[in-house]
């Protein structure tokens, strides 16, 4: 259905953008419940599915909230307090979360016919004990799936963030709003969204709307509107495939020249995220070698590391990604 959304001018000012945590959890979520991944993400989701898994998270209370397609719980993504909510904020706002805005959010699941509802009754049982459970969930999803790549998220969600905010600055809000996808406009005072299977209302809703980019939404917005927060509109991020492309190496000879071939070599198979055995396996060096390298480098700011169940996964940092530099 299409939906057609009046604004006041007061909204039309109170619009904002913001980088959330919590709405790339579930974005990234979603996409690895389709059997096979599109691009830009194969590389991404066949590193991080078999640790989502082995952690049980396949199979739990988030994945109850988070069907493959249609409704997915509001709670999850709250309304962001500021441009750049940290995780921790946002996961403590979910444990805060009403217990009748659960079994709302609930019903409307079992309504849009995806998760049965007796999969859902034990939820209803302890709402307490549920959302405690949900943010333990989408923290270790978190730290499995987006914290190796989350510097590299970042830059991407917070250069489409600035980019968009000088366009409204230079060509007014309309503008923005109708570059955002093609599947929503702005004409005379309206937001119009079409193909929409979710409900989109101003009805009790606060003032403004609030923009959310993100690196997992290829081809499509998703929305929240729960009274008495203002709607948000989540959509595709400028440049969200840079993300996942191999990182060029065309400055390791004279990085080995300033850190030594063997750390060098190590920040060039940090393309994507690994462990020390596969960094070790990688580059023909030792384990502990390659233990005692991450661990200076670490120290230095150049690589990151992030506990997927039973490993570590290692990281380059962005200040490592410059460094490397552009291919020659």
């Amino acid at each position: 259905m299409d939906v057609q959304v009046p604004f006041t001018a007061d909204d039309v000012a109170r619009t904002r953008f913001a980088v959330s945590p919590m709405w790339e959890v579930v974005t990234s979520f979603r996409l690895l419940t389709r059997p096979s991944a599109p691009a830009p993400y194969p590389r991404w989701a066949a590193r991080v599915r078999p640790l989502v898994r082995s952690a049980g998270l396949d199979r739990g209370r988030l994945a109850d909230l988070v069907p493959p397609d249609g409704f997915l719980a509001d709670l999850l993504t709250p309304l962001p307090a500021t441009a750049f909510p940290t995780l921790a904020e946002e996961l403590a706002a979910i444990r805060a979360t009403d217990p009748e805005h659960l079994v709302e959010d609930l019903d409307a699941l079992v309504a849009d016919g995806r998760v049965p509802a007796a999969r859902l009754a034990p939820l209803r049982a302890d709402p307490a004990a549920t959302l405690a459970q949900v943010a333990d969930e989408a923290a270790r999803y978190w730290e499995i799936a987006l914290a190796p790549w989350w510097s590299r998220i970042t830059t991407v969600l917070e250069a489409d963030v600035f980019q968009r905010a000088r366009s409204v600055a230079g060509l007014g809000a309309a503008h923005v709003l109708n570059e955002l996808h093609e599947s929503v406009s702005w004409d005379e005072g309206s937001l119009n969204l079409v193909r929409r299977s979710c409900k989109v209302t101003r009805q009790g809703a606060g003032a403004g709307l609030v923009l959310v980019p993100s690196v997992f939404l290829r081809d499509r917005v998703l929305t929240r509107t729960t009274p008495p927060d203002p709607p948000q509109l989540a959509y595709p991020a400028l440049g969200a495939g840079t993300v996942w492309e191999p990182r060029p190496t065309g400055q390791l000879d004279a990085l080995a020249a300033v850190l030594g071939r063997s750390r060098a070599l190590l920040l060039a198979e940090l393309d994507s995220p690994a462990s020390t055995t596969q960094l070790a396996q990688r580059a023909g060096l030792t384990a502990a070698g390659v233990s005692q390298h991450l661990t200076a480098m670490r120290d230095a700011g150049l690589v990151s590391a992030h506990r997927a169940g039973r490993s570590v996964l290692y990281a380059r940092t962005v200040t490592a990604d410059a460094l490397v530099g552009p291919q020659a």
